[in-house]
């Protein structure tokens, strides 16, 4: 009996030990998932923290900007950053003369053109280029590049030039705050790029010879069963100085459209620089009754204009 009872208790002691291990065994597994589960949570709070205060957007201390100029038969597209003054002193400090400058902030300023060009006095096939700048005191050294994929001044290459050319300074009444690209004077074979920051302006001049083109066009689809009269009188008159054709297509192109009403002020015009006052007049006063049925009252208004001029010289 006493030995079946000490075997009891021996087992049983063993039974408490080893459920005693495999509670310490338990508790450090649950306690081993408990930190690694803290952990991740912890992780993944600081994940969503970070995600939050990524989707907070700030203004760019030098805003992009995109202009797209139509020119001649085809368009100008112009990229650039656009730094603000803030009270610095600019051109000899921000931006020193005589070095190399970006002509502008962030990546190079970049030029697309559609067609040829010509700005500087130098031909420029169709694409992208870039343009720099050497600011001066009294003038400027404008430099068009393809270095395209150049950030600012960095990668720039002088072999990449396509032409360099000088333009003087102007000095501006006004002070601009933010730098400013702009195309002005904007007519169907030239316009100017102005490049203006703080009280300093220089000009840029861009051509283009579309005359050719226009003649070629004209003369093709003169071939054709729709005889474009109308534009063969626009370009006879304002481009081929020759008054004679552009006067017999405008009638023609009057004859297919009898209501177009701008059509008989442009004859009228036509018939003015040809010395025909009293068909201007006629062409002109048809012109007003149409614009005045159709309730255009600014061609009405050039319509008496004209009158009013014809009238003087009669």
């Amino acid at each position: 009996m006493e030995t079946q009872k000490r075997k009891k208790s021996l087992r049983q002691s063993k039974s408490a030990v080893l459920i005693g291990r495999y509670s310490l065994r338990l508790l450090y597994f649950s306690t081993n998932i408990f930190m690694r589960i803290s952990i991740q949570a912890l992780l993944l709070l600081c994940c969503l923290s970070f995600v939050s205060t990524a989707q907070v957007r700030m203004p760019q201390p030098s805003t992009t900007s995109s202009v797209k100029q139509d020119f001649g038969l085809g368009t100008i597209e112009l990229t650039y950053s656009r730094p603000n003054a803030k009270g610095r002193r600019i051109f000899g400090d921000l931006v020193p003369y005589d070095k190399l400058w970006r002509t502008g902030a962030n990546a190079a300023t970049k030029l697309v053109f559609s067609d040829p060009v010509e700005i500087g006095g130098k031909r420029l096939d169709s694409g992208t280029y870039v343009l720099y700048t050497v600011p001066g005191i009294d003038n400027w050294e404008i430099i068009i590049n393809k270095g395209t994929k150049n950030w600012g001044t960095e990668g720039y290459k002088e072999s990449e030039d396509v032409c360099r050319f000088r333009v003087n300074s102007i000095k501006m009444k006004e002070k601009l705050e933010t730098f400013t690209l702009l195309f002005t004077d904007v007519k169907p074979e030239s316009c100017e790029l102005h490049v203006m920051w703080a009280k300093t302006e220089v000009i840029i001049p861009i051509t283009a010879n579309i005359k050719e083109k226009l003649k070629l066009a004209i003369e093709e689809g003169m071939k054709t069963d729709k005889k474009p009269y109308w534009q063969a009188a626009q370009y006879y008159y304002e481009y081929d100085n020759n008054l004679t054709k552009a006067l017999d297509n405008c009638t023609k192109a009057i004859e297919a459209n009898d209501k177009a009403y701008w059509m008989w002020l442009y004859k009228a015009r036509i018939q003015k620089e040809i010395g025909d006052k009293e068909g201007a007049l006629a062409s002109s006063k048809r012109s007003s009754e149409l614009a005045t049925e159709a309730k255009n009252d600014d061609y009405v208004k050039m319509n008496e204009d004209l009158q009013r001029k014809l009238n003087k010289k009669r």
